[in-house]
């Protein structure tokens, strides 16, 4: 009991380590590490999907080793455009590619001397690095599908995984 006229003080915390673990209001704590729990889930179960990056062909832009998260919802309003890297879906979502978008639908592409040649103009590349003497023969794109190829053109065309990919196989845009 306090005496009239004398101010009554708060309690003190139990402990420093309560305070620090379950902050001074604990169920505000609690109703915030929910909120933060479903959101993580929702975001890496629905929007994000983390890609380790296992192979050369994305040199030097993507390091073998590298984590990389694909943005699944960034093709919902418009379609992939040419220079996006994006992750390709071979067997479910775990088993994936990552390449870059060199061709678009209905386009003839063909490589001459290491140069990108789409529709008869070659292609500006500012992100090709490495000199290339890739040659190969014009292909035709279909209505719903893209021509992808890795950075790293060092590689001999053979060794390379490139091509066609249709527009349903494509998850989603890297986040560089």
């Amino acid at each position: 009991m306090t005496e009239p006229g004398q101010i009554q003080s708060k309690p003190q915390p139990r402990g420093w380590l309560r305070v620090f673990v379950l902050g001074r209001n604990p169920r505000l704590t609690f109703i915030r590490t929910v909120i933060l729990v479903v959101t993580c889930f929702i975001l890496f179960r629905f929007v994000l999907l983390p890609v380790r990056i296992t192979g050369i062909s994305m040199l030097p832009t993507l390091k073998n080793g590298s984590v990389n998260c694909v943005n699944r919802l960034a093709y919902v309003q418009h379609q992939p455009q040419r220079g996006d890297i994006v992750s390709i879906r071979l067997a479910g979502n775990h088993v994936t590619y990552m390449k870059r978008i060199v061709g678009l639908p209905g386009e003839t592409i063909a490589f001459e001397d290491g140069h990108v040649v789409i529709n008869g103009e070659v292609l500006d590349e500012p992100y090709e690095t490495t000199p290339c003497d890739w040659n190969l023969p014009p292909e035709k794109i279909g209505a719903d599908e893209y021509y992808v190829v890795g950075d790293n053109r060092t590689m001999p065309p053979e060794d390379h995984v490139k091509g066609r990919v249709s527009r349903d196989r494509i998850i989603g845009k890297a986040m560089l």
